[in-house]
This record gives structure tokens, sequence and C-alpha cells, in this order.
């Protein structure tokens, strides 16, 4: 195993700190349940801004599919 060659980062050493007691696996797994949810939530945030930006709609959509820009 190597050597970690970065400082943590303040979300992994508050991870750190909260898996420090004991956790149940099903525990865990809720947890990683929720950490998922929020980044594919944060995602969808984001491609929902680009979106409205470029004032993309489902219309563009179907023009992509097709092959058509």
């Amino acid at each position: 195993m190597r050597p970690i060659e970065k400082p943590l980062t303040p979300l992994q050493v508050e991870l750190l700190k909260m898996f420090s007691t004991e956790i149940s696996e099903e525990e865990v797994l809720d947890i990683k349940r929720l950490l998922a949810k929020y980044f594919a939530d944060k995602a969808s945030d984001e491609m929902d801004e680009l979106w409205k930006k470029r004032g993309w709609t489902n219309d563009t959509m179907e023009d992509w599919l097709k092959g058509d820009q």
C-alpha cells in the first residue's frame, strides 16, 4: 500500500471522525446512499442550470438523438 501523498481534506477528516465509532454495516450502506444521493442531486441541479442557461429543451435532445445540431 502506498503512503498518502496529499493531506486529508476537511470532508475526509470529518468522515474519519464519524467512522471512528462503531457503525453497523447497515449504517455504512445508509451513509453511502446518502452521499450518493447528495452528489447525484448536485449533478442534476448543475445540469438543470446548464440547460436553462443554454436554452435547451426536449426538442434540443430530440435533435441531438437524430444527429441534428
